[in-house]
């Protein structure tokens, strides 16, 4: 099994990251603020407007390190690509099962499969936990709306009717959402998701976990010879991840949605780590992302049970063994995608 190693965020919007001794250094204003070891990475993300040096980014490249752009609102711009890894074949596979409709749905429903059942079971639990602090009925009502939708998603063929099917759960799920945030619920209302740009506090919080949980499931993809930008549901567009955006739709609930709901619920994110621009849009602040980023870090190292390997593993693995197991299924060795389902 594949080590997991540690990521560096670099979240000061005037930093310049480059390369000494095979170290990576941060400096600010000439100033060295920073020094960390690159082997023991295995991902950069800088939020920074300086970027890096050509040398950083050629060292990256040799030794597999992810290093990814993003603005300093936390829209992913560019990230360094090296050689292709795996073989042809698996890639070639993956373009022929990409260009064709059926087959395309035939994996992406087992994802939708596994992203409406993961939602469900984040309804469950807290109907398990703090039934007497929400809307039972009305969880338990989309909960069986989301079960119902189970059984007709595994038997769809066409890529139209599966993104319907999707769209109507994925409103079905964030119509209650609201009820899951029991505390701070002033501060953290949520009234349905905007994105480009978030409207509010809790969609801001879910649009930065969901950029993350995309850099982790590209880099993911590629580790493991697949191409992140060919993907099943999510049609071909430059410049998109789309297969990426495909394999992160089971670990939305259970790794993003969670964490920013558990970040509110203990108050670790509180209104002023939040800022709203003149148009409306509200943003994460240096001290509320830096919050994010920590506690989506520690997450990825606590250890779960795989559903599928029965083998425990990090939180932070589980990107990496989904890949793995959807580029078995494209060469052959598995008949279905296995999706990630959490309970």
């Amino acid at each position: 099994m594949r080590k997991l190693l540690n990521t560096l965020f670099v979240t000061s919007e005037d930093a310049y990251l480059a390369l000494e001794n095979e170290n990576v250094v941060i400096y600010r204003d000439s100033e060295k603020v920073g020094q960390y070891p690159l082997q023991v990475l295995e991902s950069i993300l800088t939020f920074s407007y300086k970027g890096a040096s050509p040398a950083l980014m050629g060292a990256c490249v040799q030794h597999g390190v992810h290093l990814t752009f993003l603005t300093p609102n936390g829209r992913m711009l560019a990230w360094t690509a090296g050689l292709s890894q795996g073989n042809i074949l698996l890639r070639k596979e993956q373009y022929r099962v990409s260009d064709h409709p059926q087959r395309s749905c035939l994996v992406a429903r087992n994802m939708i499969f596994g992203k409406v059942y993961n939602g469900r079971w984040v309804l469950e639990r807290t109907l398990r936990d703090h039934a007497l602090r929400v809307d039972a009925p009305q969880l338990r009502e989309a909960s069986a709306y989301l079960q119902a939708q189970l059984k007709p998603i595994l038997a769809m063929e066409d890529l139209d009717s599966l993104r319907g099917v999707e769209g109507k759960a994925s409103a079905s799920y964030f119509g209650v959402l609201d009820e899951l945030i029991l505390n701070q619920k002033e501060d953290f209302k949520f009234t349905g998701r905007s994105r480009r740009p978030p409207l509010d506090r809790v969609n801001a919080a879910l649009s930065m976990a969901y950029t993350l949980l995309t850099h982790d499931c590209a880099a993911a993809l590629e580790s493991v010879g697949l191409d992140a930008y060919a993907g099943f549901m999510h049609r071909d567009r430059p410049g998109r991840t789309s297969l990426a955006l495909d394999l992160m739709e089971e670990l939305r609930a259970p790794l993003a949605d969670r964490l920013v709901l558990t970040l509110v619920n203990t108050r670790a994110l509180q209104k002023q780590h939040f800022r709203t621009q003149s148009g409306g849009a509200v943003l994460l602040t240096d001290e509320g992302r830096k919050v994010l980023l920590t506690a989506w870090q520690t997450h990825k190292k606590e250890e779960i049970t795989h559903p599928y390997l029965k083998e425990k593993l990090m939180w932070g693995l589980v990107p990496y063994v989904q890949a793995l197991l959807l580029a078995r299924h494209l060469r052959g060795d598995l008949e279905e995608y296995p999706p990630f389902l959490w309970k």
